[in-house]
């Protein structure tokens, strides 16, 4: 006998709308009803080298229909478990983006995660590159303690550099300084960075725990994870150079000596069964430096996995 998803079109990765993971399209944000809502930033006039990601969202949309077709759910043998199954995610889309006009694109990115939140969804952020942080973090003001994680290759503190304090290399800076913030883990950062080494004394005396892709090795996951506040909300700030760009080249910031696929998950894993985390924002994917497409099929992949057991860990 047919299984129900056996009925009907086939509707094959590259057939149809490239929503994320082919989730409902919700055009009318006053109509959210959702666990989950995807919501794109494409904006990366905050870069200060290669631009780019302003395409990131579009493609992860598209790379993550590869993983939308053919079952109910995601079952993972390892674990047992069906992911996804019966998941409540909806496509947003974009926030308005006003090309050069900073300020107006922050107070849109701010309002439409207001929203998400005061409707009660988890918002997931397509960045765009990293100054995108700054106005979702921001629209968590007045629901904290929040503790907020980084995965990135670079600090990303810089407090202002020639009057510039809403760029790609700001927005931890700019995280730490907000009163629901109470403190910053800050994973994968590594080798020549964009963060001067009183950046790195300012990060740690404003409660930044900073560890490098070598040290979180020869710690492993689990302990890394211990040294997360359990006591608290997650913020979670995925900056996709913080992966190796052996297996993550589209990015504007390249850096070597990253993270690998499994590392992030199963430390993300570990905080999701342990914790609730309420926002998330996976930035500087850059299409057009990664002609395989294999950059935004890890940050789908990535992303569809996580907010799997972030479900399945509410669901227990």
């Amino acid at each position: 006998m047919a299984n129900d998803y056996d009925r009907g079109r086939l509707n094959l990765p590259f057939v149809g709308i490239a929503t994320f993971g082919k989730y409902p399209y919700q055009p009318d944000w006053d109509a959210l009803d959702a666990d989950v809502a995807i919501l794109g930033a494409p904006f990366d006039f905050g870069t200060q080298w290669r631009a780019g990601a302003r395409f990131g969202p579009r493609g992860i949309r598209e790379a993550s229909t590869l993983f939308a077709f053919g079952h109910a759910g995601a079952y993972d043998h390892e674990d047992d478990v069906t992911y996804l199954e019966g998941a409540r995610i909806v496509d947003l889309g974009d926030a308005d983006i006003v090309h050069t006009d900073t300020t107006q694109r922050h107070a849109n990115i701010q309002a439409a995660v207001t929203k998400i939140l005061a409707d009660g969804a988890l918002p997931v952020v397509l960045g765009g590159d990293h100054s995108v942080n700054i106005p979702c973090v921001a629209a968590f003001a007045g629901r904290g303690p929040i503790h907020l994680v980084q995965i990135d290759a670079h600090l990303d503190f810089v407090d202002e550099r020639h009057g510039v304090r809403h760029g790609h290399g700001n927005p931890m800076r700019r995280a730490a300084e907000q009163a629901h913030i109470s403190g910053l883990s800050q994973f994968g950062i590594r080798n020549v960075s964009s963060t001067a080494r009183d950046g790195y004394l300012a990060a740690r005396a404003m409660g930044s725990d900073i560890l490098s892709v070598r040290h979180i090795r020869r710690l492993g996951v689990a302990a890394v994870a211990a040294r997360v506040p359990a006591d608290r909300p997650l913020y979670l700030s995925i900056d996709i150079d913080g992966f190796d760009p052996s297996i993550a080249p589209g990015t504007g910031t390249p850096s070597h000596g990253g993270f690998l696929y499994y590392e992030v998950l199963e430390l993300l894993a570990i905080l999701a069964a342990r914790q609730p985390i309420v926002g998330i924002d996976l930035v500087e994917v850059a299409p057009d430096y990664d002609q395989t497409g294999t950059t935004a099929i890890l940050a789908a992949q990535l992303l569809l996995n996580l907010l799997g057991r972030i479900l399945h860990a509410r669901q227990a």
